[in-house]
């Protein structure tokens, strides 16, 4: 099969989606595939036609490792000399050549839905969610109407817009501190904030602005971090996350050793049903198909809250999914194949 592993673009979370889109190619390689791995922004150069690229598809030398910093995007535009818009040179070629593109992307490249609806358009069969479950799922404000409109239990928030008066949240009735801070619209914690007092919480404002026009206030809930993927309509055993130091932020998701990650999870039966049940009913709420991962807070009285939508899980060598697949009995190799033949059901 002739697979396009799309990866990189404008992200913040661009050197997540570089390592996810490298170790899928690898793996997709090694199971027979022809796969390409193709940058989103900076294209691909071709010397040969398109059939021929396919063929001398190789297995890239290594999977790099993902740096502690969100990368440099500025210079990320400077290195590019082609293309249109989003789309480098020969990726949308590519794409319409290929049997299916394996999305290897995250955050607002690939997870908000234009990626999807540009597809759609020109009849490119691709992996994960459409359109708009990709853009509902990725608007943190979106998704929490839905969850709250179809009794899924999620924190209380509200939407703050660049240049409203923030400070009148610490005093409403809903929320008090200590309160949770973050992008309307970003994914790997990139900046998300838990703060304890009103210095804290005016600084994490001014800083999430800095990602985005929107940005959401939560009040935050004690509890065990839990996530549980969900896999052509079947949740997988859920995983619970423990950080070393600190929280669930940017550098413990990625750098090895930070984070202790237990899957199963060792939690008990009724509550391992009532994740399972909240990661069906969150996929469902936000028109999802395919596979994503629900992100929880477990509270000590056995209730998970729903804090989020994954729709382009991770599948770097920590992400959480292989190992919810792993501990279901697939290998990697498998979990890339079974994602792409539900990208071929979507079709039928």
């Amino acid at each position: 099969m002739n697979i396009v592993v799309l990866c990189g673009g404008l992200s913040p979370e661009r050197n997540v989606s570089l390592t996810t889109g490298a170790k899928v190619q690898n793996a997709l390689i090694e199971r027979g595939h022809h796969a390409i791995l193709a940058d989103l922004f900076l294209g691909v150069r071709l010397d040969c036609s398109l059939a021929e690229a396919f063929d001398r598809a190789t297995v890239p030398a290594n999977v790099a490792a993902i740096d502690e910093a969100v990368p440099d995007l500025e210079a990320v535009r400077r290195g590019r000399e082609g293309g249109m818009g989003l789309f480098g040179d020969n990726i949308i070629e590519l794409c319409r050549y290929a049997d299916v593109v394996f999305m290897a992307l995250h955050g607002g490249d690939g997870e908000n839905g234009r990626i999807q609806a540009a597809f759609d358009l020109l009849d490119i069969r691709y992996t994960g969610s459409g359109y708009l479950g990709s853009a509902v799922a990725m608007n943190k404000s979106m998704t929490k109407q839905a969850f709250l409109s179809d009794g899924i239990l999620t924190p209380k928030g509200v939407g703050l817009k660049k240049g409203c008066d923030a400070e009148g949240i610490c005093d409403a009735e809903c929320m008090s501190l200590p309160m949770v801070v973050k992008p309307c619209s970003g994914g790997s914690s990139i900046g998300v904030f838990i703060v304890s007092t009103r210095d804290e919480f005016k600084t994490a404002v001014d800083e999430a602005f800095k990602y985005e026009e929107q940005i959401i206030v939560e009040e935050y809930i004690k509890g065990r971090e839990i996530t549980c993927g969900i896999l052509g309509g079947q949740p997988l055993p859920p995983v619970e996350i423990i950080p070393k130091e600190g929280w669930y932020d940017y550098k413990n998701k990625y750098q090895p050793g930070m984070t202790v990650e237990l899957c199963p999870a060792p939690i008990t039966p009724d509550e391992e049903t009532a994740v399972r049940a909240a990661t069906l009913a969150a996929f469902k709420s936000l028109r999802l198909d395919g596979y994503a991962r629900m992100d929880f807070i477990l509270t000590e009285d056995g209730r998970p809250y729903c804090l989020e939508a994954n729709t382009l899980p991770g599948m770097t060598p920590v992400s959480l999914i292989p190992q919810e697949a792993a501990a279901a009995g697939m290998s990697y190799g498998e979990l890339c194949e079974k994602i792409i033949s539900l990208a071929f059901d979507k079709g039928e």
